[in-house]
Order: C-alpha cells, then structure tokens, then sequence
C-alpha cells in the first residue's frame, strides 16, 4: 500500500479533474507518467479503474469505490494538515505532568494558574501520582514533566528546584492533653465533663524545650515520649516523604508504638486537626491549619531535615512545543 501512495494521489487527482491533461497541469507531471501510474495500481488491483472517452476519463465501478475510500484518506490528510497548522499559529498542543495529590494541590496550583492565563490553547492533562509512579511513567514517555520532591533520579532526567518544604510533626491540642492524662495519672486531678483535661500546653508549646534538654513543666514527657506512646499517623511506605520520616526517627532512636498509615497528606491534616492523633505534615501545607489553632506543632531538638520539590523532565535538546513553553514559563529554557 505504501510503495503505491504516490499512484493514489495521481489516481485521485485524475478522478477529480476527470481529465489526464488537467491532472499532468495539477501534479507538475507528463501524461505518460500518469498513464503509468494508474496501469500500475490497476495491475496491482487486478481491476479497471477509468473508463477512456473522447472528452476524458470516468470511473469505473471498481473506480467508484476505491476513490471513496481514497477520497476519505485524503481528506484526513488534509485536515490532519490543517490542524498542526493551527496548533503551531496558535501555540496549542497538549502538555502531561505527573504529580502527587498534595504537590499538585499546594505548590502546582498557584503555578498552573497563571500558565493557563498565558497558553489558554495548550491541554494541560494533571496525572496524579506518587513520585515513584511519577518518575516510571516520565521514563516510559506517558507523561511529558513532573513535579517531584527531590530524590534519586533515573538516567536522562534533569531536575530543577521550584522551593523548599519542612516536614513537622504536628497534633490537635486536646490530644495532646489526654494524652498527657493517660500517660501522668498521678500528676492530674479529675475534671467533670466529657473529656479530662491537663492543662493547656499553648504557653508551653509557644516557648518549647528541647526533648534531649528535658521535659514539659506540666506532664513530664518529652517529645520523643509523645511521639513514642501516641497513635502516630504516617503516609503509606514506599513513598518519598515516609523514607525521608522513617530515616528521621531512625536517627533520633524513636520508635514508635502504634502507627497508623495514611495515604493522603490532606487527610493527615484533618485527621490531626480532630484528634485522631499525631501526624507527620509538610509545614507548608498546613499553614492555614496551624495559624487557626485548629494543630500545633511539636517541639523538636533537631529539626527534620528539609528537603525540595521541584520539576523533573528528560535530558533532551528537543522537547515539544507545549512543554517547551512550560519550561519556559518556569525560566528553565
């Protein structure tokens, strides 16, 4: 069929014009080439294809239907034409990005926004994903960039910082507090209602000390204590930023007791907030939980180290225009 497109298309014009001299005028050819060409694919169809008349040709029946069939194919052509032609005066094209629930909701939103203000003609398709899946599915071509917290990348791929973030741990108050009755029986005196009460540690957490340093004043309990004795709600293993906890603890020698794994940052934060627990957050993604009172952040002597997030994208000289944009929103290129 290939080696016979160019047989088509003069097959196609010659049935358009309905005449060979007009088709040599429209295919800058001789009319012993567009003899050729039609004797050739009738040789290879086995079948007649114009019928010959003193005033030009006309399709046989065989001719009438090989020519809608053609007439379809080139159409298509045709559009298919037009349409890059449009893509490239209009700057649209589609762009696929890999990203996590939590990146994408926190640090890629506020990016995407004014990128779509600026290429409202490019597609841009959001795939949701760990940054394991993200990196597998760049590697494999389905998706064109992703946003990732940094990590070891595969062979090919550059990676260009966008910010940093800070992993905290982080509780609702009155967790704190019946934890701490749980824990200090002795040093606490009953209250009426439906919930007992130590105090509240605001004053204390607003001026923490150090858990190797000593304890709170009120219940004796470091933060390694709480972090130990609480239900401690993490993200699902096999996941960056719970490789990146679990090392912190490691290296802290906590260890905890009961932990409950979760697979959504958004519903650490909200699990936390009710008192389900303590939970390992990202610091900026919980501002707006922290500034309302609604979690507090646990004091600790030595910080978890922070990390960055930023895009990763192939190591290639040529990328496609929709992403070329991208990473020149993103002063890369």
């Amino acid at each position: 069929m290939y080696d016979n497109l160019n047989n088509y298309k003069v097959f196609y014009t010659v049935a358009n014009t309905g005449n060979i001299s007009k088709a040599c005028d429209i295919l800058y050819v001789s009319q012993p080439a567009i003899s050729k060409a039609i004797s050739k694919l009738e040789e290879g169809l086995s079948v007649k294809l114009f019928n010959r008349t003193k005033k030009g040709v006309t399709l046989t029946e065989y001719g009438e239907i090989l020519y809608r069939h053609i007439d379809t194919a080139f159409k298509n052509i045709s559009q298919g034409e037009d349409e890059l032609k449009r893509i490239n005066s209009l700057g649209i094209g589609e762009l696929r990005i890999g990203v996590s629930t939590s990146l994408c909701k926190h640090i890629l939103l506020k990016y995407l926004k004014e990128f779509i203000i600026e290429n409202p003609h490019i597609k841009v398709v959001i795939d949701c994903h760990s940054t394991f899946n993200t990196l597998k599915l760049l590697s494999d071509g389905q998706i064109d960039i992703g946003l990732i917290c940094e990590t070891r990348l595969p062979s090919k791929m550059k990676y260009n910082k966008l910010t940093e973030i800070h992993d905290i741990f982080v509780a609702n108050e009155n967790y704190l507090d019946n934890l701490m009755v749980r824990e200090n029986e002795d040093n606490v005196s009953p209250v009426q209602g439906p919930f007992l009460f130590a105090g509240n540690l605001t004053s204390l957490l607003d001026e923490p000390e150090p858990y190797s340093k000593g304890v709170t004043k009120l219940t004796q309990l470091s933060t390694k204590d709480i972090l130990e004795k609480s239900n401690l709600m993490l993200l699902e293993k096999n996941n960056i930023t719970r490789n990146h906890i679990d090392e912190y603890l490691a290296s802290e020698s906590i260890y905890p007791n009961q932990i409950l794994e979760i697979n959504n940052m958004d519903l650490l934060i909200d699990f936390a907030s009710i008192g389900m627990g303590i939970a390992s957050v990202v610091r900026e993604f919980a501002e707006e939980y922290l500034a309302s009172g609604m979690i507090t952040e646990l004091p600790l002597n030595n910080p978890i180290p922070k990390r960055t997030v930023g895009l990763v994208y192939p190591d290639s000289r040529e990328y496609s225009p929709a992403l070329k944009k991208f990473l020149e929103f993103f002063k890369i290129l």
